[in-house]
């Protein structure tokens, strides 16, 4: 199942389909199950990092966690979650996805492949997420924070789906750097989040927003080293990585198989400073294999 074929539509992918077979018996196996060791032990040893990592089966139900109540800087991973708050704020009135937005120098931070070539100009809401999401521009991501209502709005959003973990203090590009629990999650709470949103059917995302929120997070070129990976030929991943430039790599998202019910991942490893990039994306993708395997997906 190739990209471009992604492009055609969430329905021709079976995702949509999928999706509204499966959230019932999933809602209801996920949310009584207990979380299971899975000691990655060994593949943090060999790293030298700390790892965060949880599988949510949600054919069986099977949920799989590793330092799972832990707390790691999410780094980008939150700017899929900025995009669904902002997608209920269309939702109930409050913005518009055709608004535009001016877009300054001042707003420049690095990595800013959508909205650099737009000094001087606007970009529309909806453009201002996409590139938020696909391809992770940061000053995308604080226009829309401050469109938003600013850091409280964002920590309301995380309250408002029954997150009471996640903490947001800072905009990009200072909320990469870790200094404390400022700007963390738990992976239990990312996956938790990822199913309240993408999966449960009272979820609060209309079906065409959480549709095009999914597409993106498809579409999607980064992290093709991380969760992408790990996963066997033939399955699609919708995800968001975060990445800091002193260890934290991050990828979070849902696993669609060509048949059943998808896995969520989310994964957060905060890999030793010196260790190069590769390496700490390598040891997502065997995580996400080892899960696989686990719970007999692969």
């Amino acid at each position: 199942m190739d990209r471009r074929s992604v492009l055609t539509g969430l329905s021709a992918l079976g995702l949509t389909a999928c999706s509204r077979a499966t959230e019932g018996r999933a809602t209801a196996a996920s949310t009584t199950r207990s979380p299971e060791v899975f000691d990655l032990s060994a593949l943090e040893a060999r790293d030298g990092g700390r790892l965060g990592f949880v599988a949510q089966d949600l054919d069986s139900g099977r949920l799989l966690a590793w330092r799972g109540d832990e707390r790691f800087v999410y780094c980008s991973t939150f700017k899929m979650f900025l995009a669904a708050a902002t997608f209920l704020r269309v939702q109930a009135g409050e913005e518009r996805l055709d608004r535009m937005i001016p877009v300054t120098r001042a707003d420049m931070v690095n990595h800013a492949p959508v909205t650099e070539p737009a000094i001087g100009d606007a970009l529309s809401v909806e453009a201002l997420m996409k590139g938020t999401v696909e391809v992770s521009d940061n000053p995308a991501a604080n226009l829309l924070l401050k469109a938003n209502g600013g850091i409280d709005a964002m920590r309301a959003f995380y309250r408002g789906i029954g997150d009471a973990d996640t903490t947001v203090d800072r905009y990009e590009p200072e909320m990469n750097r870790l200094d404390g629990d400022k700007d963390t999650i738990k992976p239990l709470s990312s996956a938790a989040n990822l199913k309240r949103l993408l999966i449960d059917g009272d979820t609060p995302l209309s079906a065409p927003h959480k549709e095009k929120l999914l597409r993106w997070m498809i579409d999607t070129p980064t992290g093709q080293a991380r969760i992408k990976a790990g996963v066997p030929a033939g399955w699609t991943v919708a995800h968001k990585t975060g990445t800091g430039g002193y260890g934290p790599t991050n990828d979070i998202g849902v696993l669609y198989p060509p048949t059943g019910a998808p896995v969520i991942v989310a994964a957060y490893n905060h890999g030793a400073g010196e260790a190069a990039p590769e390496r700490n994306e390598a040891v997502i993708a065997e995580a996400t294999r080892l899960a696989l395997a686990e719970l007999g997906r692969a």
